[in-house]
């Protein structure tokens, strides 16, 4: 498919643009009009491109594979940038075709994205997805500061849509303040929560044993139910995630997201969104690289696995 408007010099990791024949794409959704402090996230898919070009030749130091030959990326999706519904309208025709002919990662933009991308997947697998959930914010209230929708009523609208699988929804890191019914929303419609207090200080494989052990008893039980990954860079603590619209203290590491996402990888994954990169609050450019670096692990995940 072509006609997507490049907004970064160059592509993730540099690969080729618009390949129809490449298995998996990367496409960047420059949307922040649902932020609800720092906007920037807009600029999010273009510092992840570029952060991505310290990847050097892709190839990855667990999986021992590289996502270069088999990836292209298709630019940032053509939207209108001031109607969340008008953005989301124009999203799913585009949105659509995609999903079909890749298996995507979504670089964002702000997590209102999440919900059509959620819609479109559904649409095409005819069947409601399971989901694991990276975020300091549980995104389960019912309204956005007085408005129906945003990036913090997502959650709640795939379940009232029957988007997903409540019993294999899966929230990893959430501590932002939240009143008990939207923090235990998840929990209450039978889902799994592991808030960061739950995960601290559990960063290798064995010390994160029975939270992976939890997450795949809960897939297999219900019959393994396709896979969507979100991860929201603000379920990082701030020190390891700085360039985000709305960052709370008490968050994940590095180490424990990348722990998660490889370990986590021979589970039937279809497709992820990477968002809330905000670049303007960035230091170091840490947090495009922390992204970039997500986003890399789970591609190379995907090939390890043989699947696309």
């Amino acid at each position: 498919m072509t006609g997507f408007a490049f907004l970064s010099n160059s592509s993730f990791l540099k690969v080729p643009t618009q390949d129809a024949q490449r298995p998996y794409a990367v496409a960047g959704i420059a949307w922040d009009g649902c932020v609800t402090n720092r906007p920037g996230a807009r600029f999010g898919p273009r510092a992840i491109r570029e952060a991505s070009h310290m990847l050097c030749d892709g190839t990855h130091s667990h999986f021992n594979v590289s996502p270069e030959a088999a990836l292209t990326d298709l630019g940032d999706l053509p939207l209108p940038n001031t109607s969340l519904g008008a953005m989301r309208e124009a999203m799913l025709p585009l949105v659509a075709p995609l999903i079909r002919q890749h298996h995507m990662a979504w670089i964002g933009g702000d997590h209102s994205i999440t919900l059509p991308l959620l819609r479109a997947y559904r649409a095409w697998l005819g069947q409601p997805l399971a989901v694991v959930h990276f975020d300091a914010h549980c995104d389960t209230w019912q309204d956005h500061f007085g408005e129906p929708s945003g990036h913090g009523t997502w959650v709640f609208e795939a379940m009232q849509e029957g988007l997903v699988v409540k019993e294999c929804f899966v929230q990893l890191g959430i501590r932002s303040a939240g009143l008990r019914e939207a923090r235990e929303y998840v929990r209450d419609q039978g889902g799994l929560v592991f808030t960061a207090r739950d995960l601290r200080g559990l960063e290798s494989p064995g010390q994160l044993a029975p939270v992976l052990a939890a997450i795949t008893e809960r897939l297999a039980a219900h019959g393994h139910p396709p896979l969507y990954l979100s991860l929201d860079i603000d379920c990082l603590d701030p020190a390891f995630a700085p360039g985000t619209g709305t960052p709370e203290p008490g968050g994940l590491t590095t180490n424990q997201v990348l722990t998660l996402l490889e370990e986590l990888a021979p589970l039937p994954f279809i497709g992820m969104d990477c968002v809330e990169v905000a670049p303007p609050y960035d230091h170091a450019e840490l947090t495009s690289y922390a992204a970039a670096n997500f986003v890399w692990t789970y591609l190379c995940g995907r090939l390890a696995q043989g699947t696309a």
